[in-house]
């Protein structure tokens, strides 16, 4: 499967969103509750609040197979605040692929570290590509109580 990466655009928000919450609910449910799943991705978000967090950091697109496949996000000090995977596109490289091109955008920037607080569900996939576990914690969203792991990859 080919995956192409490229920067986010306005009329990508919409499919995005749908992405996230069915990515949320298809793939996370296997290590969350159905209580905390619906918490993480309701079925009421805010589309203008989402398109602007995308538009106001760097924010990138995966497209494979002729659709939208993932995408994930950096920030000027190096923290991924998303990385999502659409649920069809699961195990076939498209997180992979949009961390390579994070990292690459953050060296080219001259940033030293990369973080994110990664969920269980999305832990392996950071371990794979050389990010570590500093601390396993519980972080709320509402009345959920989440474990989630912060992670970081110290750039050469």
């Amino acid at each position: 499967m080919r995956i192409d990466i490229r920067p986010y655009r306005a009329e990508d928000r919409d499919r995005l969103i749908n992405l996230f919450r069915d990515s949320v609910r298809r793939v996370a449910r296997r290590d969350y509750s159905h209580e905390q799943v619906r918490a993480w991705a309701p079925d009421d978000i805010d589309a203008e609040g989402f398109g602007r967090r995308r538009a106001d950091k760097a924010t990138f697109v995966a497209v494979a197979d002729g659709g939208l496949s993932g995408f994930a996000d950096l920030e000027p000090d190096g923290h991924i605040d998303m990385l999502y995977v659409h649920a069809a596109h699961q195990g076939r490289g498209v997180a992979r692929a949009l961390l390579v091109h994070v990292e690459t955008l953050a060296r080219r920037r001259g940033i030293g570290r990369l973080h994110t607080e990664s969920s269980i569900t999305a832990r392996p996939v950071f371990e794979r590509c050389g990010f570590q576990i500093l601390a396993v914690q519980t972080v709320m969203l509402g009345s959920q109580a989440f474990t989630n792991c912060r992670m970081e990859k110290l750039l050469d």
